[in-house]
């Protein structure tokens, strides 16, 4: 299918699940295919993402078998040692390839990870300096500082320092390698990190499998060496993912109820709904799930929103739509993603009559008379998932490669066709 182009709809009365944490599952793949002993994780996230990394897993030597909402893992109970000259295609994720960086690490084979054009574009540099400072050694076979890189081990662990000012998955990676370092890790953010959230789901991910994890706010982690424990893990819903639902009550008006989430998730991307609250929907929880009304008009807001940055698009599109500007700051970072998605947004809100500006670290979206268009997300899935919420407020509007949602959410359009948006 080359577009989907979505008629206006609305106003919407909805109950949806969301579909399970990406974040949660490249995480818990990792532990468990560490841990000593068998895993067996419950509704995990099977999306092209998820996918990438059980392929990489496998190819550094991991058992993992993916059954229906169920996946088992049988631990190695150390270092990933079967994939000694492996070559892993991570594809477009950059959490497959940062977080396996370290996992190929920690053995003494040599491993490259290398990835699509855009990913051969992405940073890596700061993550490879500390891997080397910890006892690894890191080459880069084209361009230094981005993929494809080559790593080879073993990792001996010790204190090192990592900048987190261009993505937390940096020091995500070193810390669910760190308890199969022989000398553990002291790991210290050398800057504040963007995406703080993140690093959040990492430790309770290591938690969850037996790691001990000691740490001082975001500035500071050190943890033991020891072993992951082979559990049962239950993958809880995605925030982030669960945005473009919510995000249909406050673009059509009506209501729309999220199950399958954890109000008081670490997930960063739940501060969504709460701007939503800020612009004039109303938000409320129970045992039916999250909901979020609109029957009234949205009035534009000032954000930060370093630690929800999978819900900035989302937020824009929502913005463009509202009485009043809107500006979103503390997301820089966003350069660095699938796309350069500070500048792709402002493009797309301008090609469907919006205005848009945007600085270092902030995105202003000034609301005016919106029109059809036809929207090229850049191989980008959540460029694609917002402006099809936008689409369907203004009608007209036709998103080309639909297929790249299945990056992080296969059923979003089924999800919309079986909610008769489509």
């Amino acid at each position: 299918m080359t577009e989907i182009v979505l008629d206006r709809a609305g106003p919407v009365e909805l109950a949806l699940s969301a579909p399970p944490s990406k974040s949660l599952t490249h995480r818990a793949l990792v532990a468990a295919s560490l841990a000593d002993g068998p895993s067996v994780l419950y509704d995990p996230l099977l999306a092209d993402d998820t996918r990438l990394t059980i392929a990489g897993l496998r190819q550094l030597g991991a058992a993992i078998e993916v059954g229906d909402r169920v996946v088992g893992v049988e631990g190695a109970g150390g270092p990933l040692s079967g994939g000694d000259g492996a070559v892993l295609d991570c594809g477009n994720s950059g959490t497959t390839l940062r977080l396996l960086a370290s996992v190929a690490a920690l053995a003494d084979g040599r491993v490259t990870l290398t990835g699509s054009a855009r990913m051969r574009e992405r940073p890596i540099g700061p993550l490879g300096t500390a891997l080397e400072a910890l006892g690894a050694t890191v080459r880069y076979p084209v361009n230094a500082g981005v993929p494809p890189i080559e790593v080879a081990g073993p990792l001996r662990g010790g204190e090192v320092a990592v900048d987190g000012g261009v993505s937390s998955q940096f020091a995500s990676s070193l810390l669910l390698a760190a308890p199969l370092m022989p000398e553990g890790l002291v790991l210290r953010l050398a800057s504040p990190p963007v995406s703080r959230s993140y690093l959040d789901l990492t430790v309770g991910v290591m938690a969850a499998f037996g790691a001990d994890v000691d740490r001082r706010g975001y500035e500071r982690f050190a943890v033991r060496p020891g072993s992951y424990e082979g559990i049962a893990y239950a993958v809880e819903g995605d925030w982030s993912s669960a945005s473009y639902l919510f995000a249909l009550a406050a673009a059509l008006g009506g209501r729309v109820t999220v199950r399958n989430l954890d109000p008081a998730s670490a997930q960063g991307d739940r501060r969504f709904v709460g701007a939503l609250a800020a612009m004039g929907c109303r938000v409320s929880s129970g045992p039916d799930g999250v909901t979020v009304e609109r029957d009234g008009p949205l009035h534009g807001i000032e954000c930060e929103m370093s630690s929800a940055p999978d819900t900035v698009q989302t937020l824009a599109v929502i913005a463009a739509l509202a009485e009043g500007p809107t500006r979103i700051t503390g997301i820089g970072h966003l350069r660095h993603k699938e796309s350069d998605r500070l500048a792709v947004t402002a493009d797309r809100l301008r090609t469907l009559g919006a205005g848009a500006t945007v600085e270092e670290d902030a995105l202003t979206v000034i609301p005016a008379p919106l029109h059809g268009g036809s929207i090229d997300p850049a191989g980008d899935h959540r460029t694609a998932m917002a402006f099809a919420v936008l689409g369907l407020a203004i009608g007209g509007v036709a998103v080309e490669d639909p297929g790249c949602v299945a990056k992080s959410w296969p059923g979003f359009w089924s999800t919309l066709r079986e909610a008769g948006l489509l």
